[in-house]
């Protein structure tokens, strides 16, 4: 009889023990995603704050402009890029900043970052390069943003409250993308709209799934072609816009979650 109430209290303790962590767990994800969602929050109403101030100066600014990318020419020439006025305070908060991207009725308003040397390296960090589950949008390695790639791949999580790229998941259905067709993704140096003109399901597994992420520059028009021929033919719909070679493709790519290693993207055409 004692040996089951000694049983029975450490069952007890152990219930009590794995409830607590489990409510920490809960508690800690819950109040690590309203503290990052109100910082990604500040960093839009700092982009926000410039385009909307009806003090603000632009000629004042390019007297003394924040610069981003520095490239030399063939010749020796040097030309510095200058950070649009809106992004320059954001860029001088990290300067692995390389776009913003916005899509509208979502909660899709954040920084989009790159760090070629190091992949993935926001898959698990904020934009304070903190430690961080829901991590930032940014590019992969091996794009360029400016130049641009023929297709520039942007990841982000998909995450259950809507946040990062949880708002992907509308474009499942076609009424939603019949209505939020466009994509704003700029750079840092130049306002760029996009169109969606598919959606689709594929697999990370190796072998398995159609691997977009690994087109980033086109050999020529017949590879370019492939892939959007291969894009629109797993696109959940026809949305009837057939990107042509030389135009700019960007992939947005999430998780999803009915099959294993599932991705979810929306593929967009730079329109201006």
């Amino acid at each position: 009889m004692k040996i089951g109430k000694v049983l029975y209290f450490l069952l007890i303790v152990v219930l009590i023990a794995v409830f607590a962590f489990s409510a920490y767990y809960v508690g800690s994800y819950f109040f690590e995603g309203k503290e990052q969602q109100a910082q990604y929050d500040e960093l839009a109403d700092i982009v926000e704050s410039v385009r909307n101030d009806p003090t603000y100066n632009e000629e004042e600014y390019y007297e003394d402009p924040v610069i981003g990318e520095v490239v030399v020419a063939p010749d020796g020439t040097v030309e510095e890029k200058i950070v649009l006025p809106e992004y320059a305070p954001v860029y001088e908060l990290n300067n692995h900043l390389v776009g913003w991207i916005t899509i509208p009725d979502t909660k899709i308003n954040y920084p989009v970052m790159q760090t070629p040397d190091s992949v993935d390296y926001y898959l698990k960090r904020s934009f304070e390069q903190k430690k961080s589950s829901r991590g930032c949008l940014y590019v992969r390695e091996v794009c360029d943003v400016n130049k641009p790639s023929d297709n520039v791949t942007i990841y982000g999580h998909n995450m259950k409250d809507g946040s990062m790229f949880g708002g992907l998941e509308r474009y499942k259905k076609q009424a939603y993308w019949e209505n939020h067709r466009n994509i704003q993704f700029d750079t840092l140096y130049e306002h760029h709209t996009y169109e969606i003109f598919a959606v689709f399901k594929t697999t990370a597994t190796i072998d398995e799934g159609f691997p977009y992420h690994k087109f980033a520059d086109a050999a020529n028009a017949e590879e370019f072609d492939a892939f959007v021929a291969t894009c629109r033919e797993l696109s959940l719909y026809d949305t009837g816009i057939v990107p042509e070679y030389g135009d700019k493709l960007i992939c947005l790519s999430t998780c999803e979650y009915s099959q294993r290693n599932g991705r979810f993207v929306v593929v967009a055409v730079r329109q201006d």
